[in-house]
């Protein structure tokens, strides 16, 4: 029974971001699971050729492209079992450098990174959770952060973001479970540091070192290093699987220890 619980294989998954460096090393890992897998990203080539894995050029803000990648998506699959909202990111000026302050922000590249990361949770879900509403079966993860819960210097609009994600997890936890089916969990995970293209200039030095910043990270971290990005892996595989048929709402990290320590 203990197998059956954490077995994967025929599900059907939808994962954006799936060229990404977390999202995509999870595209593996789900794939060598058996599930069949359907990986968007805006950049299609970014996504890696791998057996079981449906590529598709999508841009998560873009409802029209959604609904096309949709019907694509029931045509050749005929279900949706797992939405994995991989997509989000950054940009320099949504952040507020050590010379800058919070009046030097960009409130175009605030906007812009609460759209892609909120806006780029809520259309996916609002699209491929249809499948799920007249299934009455389905599991959606989102991406939460460190950054939701413990606002972090610089990051201003993508804490922001995260943290609407948190509130948006649960919402939707009650609305889907509520008013369409019991059997649709929707919860969340929260990542503490992993070097991705995003952040490695921001925490690694060209020799392999830490910045400042990253050293202040490590400091806080218990398990004094980075996460690796298969470290996500075995929290997202229960979350989706059988064995957490009573586990919806909640937002889970996966960070060494970052949230749990005060630093002192």
């Amino acid at each position: 029974m203990g197998c059956k619980l954490f077995d994967l294989s025929g599900k059907t998954a939808v994962i954006t971001g799936a060229g990404g460096v977390l999202a995509g090393a999870l595209t593996g890992y789900l794939a060598a699971e058996g599930v069949k897998i359907a990986a968007l990203d805006l950049r299609e080539d970014a996504i890696e050729p791998r057996a079981g894995v449906t590529p598709y050029k999508c841009n998560v803000l873009d409802e029209e492209n959604l609904a096309q990648v949709y019907d694509s998506v029931m045509e050749k699959f005929g279900r949706v079992d797992i939405l994995i909202n991989g997509a989000g990111g950054n940009m320099p000026g949504a952040t507020i450098a050590p010379d800058q302050t919070i009046f030097d922000l960009k409130s175009s590249d605030y906007s812009k990174v609460l759209d892609l990361n909120l806006k780029g949770t809520l259309l996916p879900t609002l699209t491929f959770a249809r499948a799920m509403k007249e299934q009455k079966y389905g599991v959606i993860i989102n991406f939460s952060s460190m950054a939701a819960t413990q606002p972090l210097t610089r990051v201003v609009g993508y804490g922001n973001a995260k943290a609407a994600i948190d509130n948006l997890t649960r919402f939707l936890a009650v609305e889907m479970a509520t008013k369409f089916s019991p059997k649709i969990r929707v919860n969340a995970i929260a990542p503490g540091f992993f070097v991705t293209n995003q952040n490695r200039t921001l925490l690694t030095t060209p020799d392999g070192g830490y910045t400042p910043r990253g050293e202040s990270v490590i400091n806080k971290t218990p398990q004094r290093r980075f996460g690796n990005p298969e470290e996500i892996f075995g929290c997202i595989h229960y979350l989706i699987s059988d064995a957490a048929e009573f586990v919806t709402g909640t937002i889970i990290p996966v960070d060494g220890g970052f949230s749990a320590f005060s630093g002192v």
